[in-house]
């Protein structure tokens, strides 16, 4: 009987530089019996495993890695936190920089007057070949074990080519290629660690220890013994470890690692605070509610990280090409021996060949951008939605808490007069209001219960509470039914909820129902002041209705502020070329119309939270490429559905860090506009990667496969599409 179920579990990887080290990762885990899936982040140096434990434990996985050149990194730790290396990168990488330079004066120049050989001439061929087994035999382990392995790598080529030089007697020019390949490794230790240095940045961060008082005394203990609901000291100049809400003391807290924000906040008691954040000019007690991966930097890191996950269609198609890359080559160089009958031609092929280069072509950018975007408060789930952003040309928008701020304010009361119960004083519909709305969360919720405790108005304790999203609560008060919503509250409460067991038993009924509320709608809204109402909503203001005990008895109005920022980057979002842009909302018509006519784009009105998602998939089903921007609370289903989901104003909320494609950390409507150049812009410097490796690897195999390029020189510039990756690719980490 099986005792556990397949789990996932994330391990360390040692000894991955590139972006084919990832593939023999995976093969080499996959190959295993009970592994179910496997995927290989580079830029966080990991490997997610989904295994059955019955029948694969951590010593065979390690056994396999080992036996491909890799090793599950000791200690469980993550080597992306092992800092010697980037201690030593710089001096490492100029001093490589300076050999390269003097090795490639001594062979260009050096053999072109006689001299390399002369001096290689003294040296004895068995000398020379010891030479060259030494100082390969890194590379030339590891191409046995994939070639056990039933793997050809691009140091499979060159070690065949460094091969096929001592077999005509050549040793200089095997140690030659033997050198290259390993400052060709190193050049490509640092490509893929520079692309990851934005990634690392933020990982380096993460706090790892904590101040708690406990019973009055301070002591500093691990981040991982925190426990939620303990109180954490955090001083001036400290970083704040948890996500947590203040109970004392005022300070300056600097956000900028969350929401990339560079105004500081001005946080006491009651402000709501994140992990990795730096308090200044004051301290602060605060409330652990977050620790660790759940806090909101946990997850970025997280989200960060699996960012390689989520590859689009460029890297798909680069990661085919490199599979039938190598094998082509194999071909070319066996034409060019049978064709030419030159050993040196044909080393010369298999040497010149840069099959890492396209490998690394699309995730150091990738990693790039991802990196440096965290780093200014956009979380970007993967290449798959840059490349699906820039073919984008239709965006929706939510209106409440995405294109206004989310905070309404009650601006009217009206009593109903005419109704089935005696006129109430406005004072009573807001607390029949707010009671019922005690428990809500919607932002119009909370304007109901901020002005009733405004006016001291004192709430009853609701029972039997139902929210109903896109239509409005209902809940018992004081014994009576107390209903509040939008227009379909009167129309659509008793016909879609109130009838659920009268379908049951007779469906036709149901419909008969419907006609005899949406009657009784009519006849309710004819009692009220319909030019007023209609004002309201013509001055931008939303109007919810209030009914008691299946009457109705009054009308609340509420406006919400648009957000500054918005015209501004809507026009902006127009300049580059999405001029399809849509209001979604649950709002009234007359609302829905005023803000999207003062921001020049479409709308549509009184929608449900499904009437969303039919939207997306209207325009997904003519064709067209949808953006979704959102809150990600109420427009989670719809923001999933589309290409690629926005989500404004992320920091802090799970479910919108969970459903949208890209989480912008703070509100800014800017933002949305960047991101899509960010989009355009990494997918230029995907292409001219890409461009650049298939023009060098073109010309490179022509001249070698016809005696222009010795094997020589073949090694020397074998390593330029890396520097080329690495030079294209770093222009996506500046601002």
């Amino acid at each position: 009987m099986r005792l556990e179920k397949p789990r996932k579990i994330e391990l360390p990887i040692q000894g991955m530089d590139c972006a084919e080290c990832m593939l023999h990762v995976q093969r080499a885990i996959s190959d295993l019996e009970g592994v179910s899936s496997v995927e290989v982040l580079l830029a966080s140096e990991k490997a997610i495993v989904e295994l059955d434990p019955q029948l694969v434990n951590l010593d065979q996985i390690d056994v396999a890695l080992k036996a491909a050149g890799y090793s599950i990194a000791s200690g469980g730790t993550d080597p992306s936190q092992d800092r010697r290396s980037d201690d030593l990168s710089r001096p490492l990488i100029t001093l490589l920089g300076l050999v390269f330079g003097v090795v490639l004066f001594v062979v260009v120049f050096g053999e072109w007057l006689g001299l390399f050989e002369e001096i290689t001439s003294r040296v004895p061929f068995p000398l020379g070949v010891m030479i060259v087994l030494i100082g390969g035999y890194p590379i030339f382990r590891n191409v046995v074990r994939a070639l056990l392995r039933k793997q050809i790598t691009a140091h499979t080529l060159m070690s065949l080519g460094a091969a096929a030089a001592l077999v005509v007697g050549q040793w200089a020019t095997a140690a030659v290629v033997v050198l290259f390949m390993r400052i060709g490794d190193y050049v490509e230790r640092f490509t893929t660690e520079r692309a990851r240095g934005a990634v690392k940045d933020l990982v380096n961060l993460a706090p790892q220890r904590a101040r708690v008082i406990n019973d009055g005394v301070e002591e500093e203990v691990d981040l991982e013994d925190l426990k939620p609901g303990e109180t954490v000291v955090v001083r001036p100049g400290e970083m704040i470890p948890v996500d947590g809400e203040v109970v004392a003391g005022q300070a300056t807290v600097d956000q900028a690692t969350i929401t990339g924000e560079s105004m500081p906040l001005e946080a006491g008691p009651g402000t709501h605070v994140f992990a990795a954040t730096f308090v200044s000019l004051g301290s602060l007690q605060i409330k652990a509610i977050s620790i660790g991966e759940d806090s909101t930097f946990g997850r970025v890191i997280k989200m960060v990280e699996q960012a390689e996950i989520h590859r689009g269609e460029v890297q798909r198609l680069a990661d085919r090409f490199s599979a039938y890359y190598l094998p082509v080559v194999v071909l070319i160089a066996i034409m060019t021996f049978v064709l030419r009958q030159d050993a040196l031609a044909t080393a010369a092929v298999l040497i010149v060949a840069c099959s890492c280069a396209f490998a690394l072509a699309t995730p150091i950018a990738i990693l790039a951008s991802v990196g440096a975007a965290a780093k200014r408060g956009v979380l970007i789930k993967g290449g798959k939605y840059l490349e699906s952003l820039v073919h984008v040309d239709v965006l929706l928008i939510d209106k409440t808490g995405t294109l206004t701020l989310g905070t309404p304010e009650i601006t009217d009361i009206v009593v109903v007069n005419g109704g089935g119960v005696n006129s109430l004083q406005p004072n009573t519909i807001l607390h029949l209001a707010a009671s019922a709305e005690r428990y809500s969360e919607h932002p119009l919720a909370k304007a109901v219960r901020e002005a009733a405790e405004s006016e001291g108005v004192l709430l009853s304790e609701p029972q039997d509470f139902e929210a109903i999203p896109g239509i409005g609560v209902r809940a018992r008060i004081n014994g009576n039914i107390v209903e509040v919503g939008s227009r379909r509250l009167l129309s659509e409460f008793n016909s879609s909820y109130s009838l659920r067991e009268t379908a049951k038993t007779n469906p036709h009924q149901v419909s008969l129902e419907r006609e005899s509320a949406a009657t009784k709608y009519e006849s309710e809204v004819f009692l009220l002041n319909t030019a007023q109402i209609e004002n309201l909503e013509d001055e931008g203001k939303t109007v919810f209705f209030v009914r008691l005990d299946g009457e109705l008895v009054g009308l609340l109005a509420t406006t919400d502020t648009l957000r500054s920022e918005a015209p501004d980057a809507i026009q902006k979002i127009r300049e580059l070329g999405i001029t399809h842009l849509e209001l979604l909302t649950g709002d009234n018509r007359r609302t829905a119309a005023s803000l999207a006519k003062r921001l020049g784009v479409g709308y549509r009105a009184e929608l449900l939270p499904e009437d969303k998602i039919a939207v997306v998939k209207e325009y997904q089903s003519k064709g067209h490429k949808v953006v979704m921007v959102g809150d990600g609370v109420n427009d989670a289903p719809a923001l999933a559905q589309a290409d690629v989901g926005i989500a404004v104003g992320a920091a802090g909320k799970s479910v919108a860090m969970e459903a949208a494609h890209i989480a912008l950390l703070r509100d800014d409507w800017l933002l949305i506009p960047e991101v899509i150049r960010i989009a355009r812009r990494t997918m230029r410097v995907v292409k001219g990667n890409i461009g650049f490796t298939s023009a060098f690897n073109l010309v490179g195999l022509s001249l070698a496969a016809m005696g222009y390029l010795p094997p020589i020189l073949a090694a020397v510039v074998q390593a330029v599409p890396d520097l080329g990756i690495l030079a294209n690719s770093s222009r996506l980490l500046k601002r």
